[in-house]
């Protein structure tokens, strides 16, 4: 199983989406306060939320406290686009915890610049483009990671 951690998430609609992903995956979802929406039954129904019921939801006050009740070995891995390792190139494993950003400005870079060992990107060839949807990029990482539970051992 893997760990979908969204860090102050703005858009109810990419949390909505990342949710979906949990559930297809069979991963945990990780909530960061403070979210940029509620997470009440009006504003579910609103994103079209059907099967929020079946994910595998954690709400947290911090990054910290995550942190602390992580499992010792659980490994974070911090997605942005100012990391320099590409995210297939990462030793990623069963139990990591993928850590993304708020939409309107990514990840602190004192995260990504104080361990550069742990920060991850999607490499993007198109020269215009500065980033993808939220929901976007945790489906390419969660399905990389999908992908190598597959391979033999």
């Amino acid at each position: 199983m893997y760990h979908i951690v969204l860090f102050q998430p703005e858009i109810p609609h990419n949390a909505g989406a990342a949710g979906r992903l949990a559930v297809a995956t069979n991963s945990a979802l990780h909530l960061i306060k403070p979210l940029g929406f509620s997470l009440d039954e009006k504003h579910i129904r609103r994103t079209g939320l059907d099967y929020w019921q079946y994910v595998d939801l954690h709400l947290w006050d911090s990054l910290d406290e995550l942190c602390a009740a992580a499992d010792p070995d659980a490994r974070f891995w911090y997605l942005s686009t100012k990391a320099s390792v590409a995210h297939w190139d990462a030793p990623i494993r069963d139990g990591d915890y993928f850590v993304f950003g708020p939409e309107s400005r990514g990840l602190p870079e004192s995260w990504i610049y104080g361990h550069p060992e742990t920060a991850l990107r999607i490499p993007m060839s198109g020269e215009h483009a500065r980033s993808l949807n939220l929901s976007t990029a945790v489906a390419v990482v969660l399905y990389e990671g999908m992908r190598r539970l597959s391979l033999p051992r």
